[in-house]
């Protein structure tokens, strides 16, 4: 999917150094929602989405027994 974003991106470049404005712009735009919908994609998927395991972040007290000295 990142390959469809870059190449729509590239596409766009392309195209404005070519004097296409317009649709370099609508191409930006396309990438832009595949970016979204890559996003969404990615949080609501039901076996990695929502779980972030980069944020492991656990309860741990801060006083009381730690189990060393």
């Amino acid at each position: 999917m990142m390959a469809a974003i870059y190449a729509t991106l590239l596409i766009a470049l392309i195209l404005e150094l070519s004097g296409r404005r317009l649709c370099a712009v609508s191409c930006l735009s396309v990438s832009f929602g595949l970016c979204v919908w890559l996003f969404l994609w990615e949080i609501y998927s039901p076996e990695y989405g929502f779980r972030m395991p980069w944020l492991r972040a656990e309860a741990v007290p801060l006083f009381g027994p730690s189990g060393t000295c």
